[in-house]
């Protein structure tokens, strides 16, 4: 039951985080919200649907190029997953709905070698700004989505739209805003955050928040 949509003010809020806390579903460190805080770095960018494109290339053997019309009619799945921010929030029972990350993966075919993934967001004037760096194998979950929608609407600009990447067990930086691309690689890079300190990985329930954790 996605107990967050019925719930309101702070008795109710204490409700939800003891009873996550109790369910395993709330990390060390974190306080439960019912609402969804905007945090992004740079503006948020304009969407224009004739000009978006979708890229994934590196080693793969099929570098891939999709326009908005073709991203949007590739097979979707619904998932429910929970989302830990790195500032010490989390939120409960997100319902989206989008294009499964397994979905590029196998039609790019990534080479044997590849191991990592570079994830590519919009961020300012430049086509691609900000990037996050993700283990391919943590990408490869079934939960793992380009999500479209949230709770049953359009996810709003602010929270990434018209596409985010959603990583549910990552903390959220990981789950890269206005995605446009995708890079696998050979071996770990630092992407926007992790050269300014961030974690390489970022599990929630290690707490690995900052480079050292």
């Amino acid at each position: 039951m996605a107990l967050r949509k019925y719930l309101r003010g702070e008795d109710d809020r204490q409700l939800l985080q003891k009873r996550m806390a109790e369910a395993g579903r709330l990390p060390p460190g974190q306080s439960a919200t019912i609402k969804w805080p905007v945090l992004h770095t740079g503006d948020v960018p304009r969407f224009d649907p004739k000009t978006w494109d979708f890229r994934a290339g590196g080693l793969v053997e099929s570098p891939l190029e999709l326009s908005w019309e073709a991203f949007v009619a590739l097979p979707r799945i619904e998932v429910v997953s929970d989302f830990h921010c790195v500032t010490k929030w989390s939120t409960f029972d997100n319902r989206w709905e989008g294009v499964p990350f397994r979905e590029i993966r196998q039609r790019v075919r990534p080479h044997p070698d590849a191991t990592h993934v570079m994830v590519l967001g919009h961020l300012g004037p430049a086509r691609y700004g900000y990037t996050t760096n993700v283990p391919l194998a943590d990408l490869d979950r079934a939960e793992v989505i380009f999500a479209l929608r949230h709770d049953g609407k359009d996810l709003e600009p602010d929270h990434g739209g018209p596409l985010r990447l959603v990583v549910p067990h990552l903390y959220a930086w990981k789950s890269a805003k206005w995605v446009r691309g995708l890079i696998f690689m050979v071996g770990d890079k630092a992407g926007y955050w992790e050269r300014a300190g961030y974690h390489m990985y970022g599990d929630p329930f290690r707490e690995q928040r900052f480079s050292g954790d």
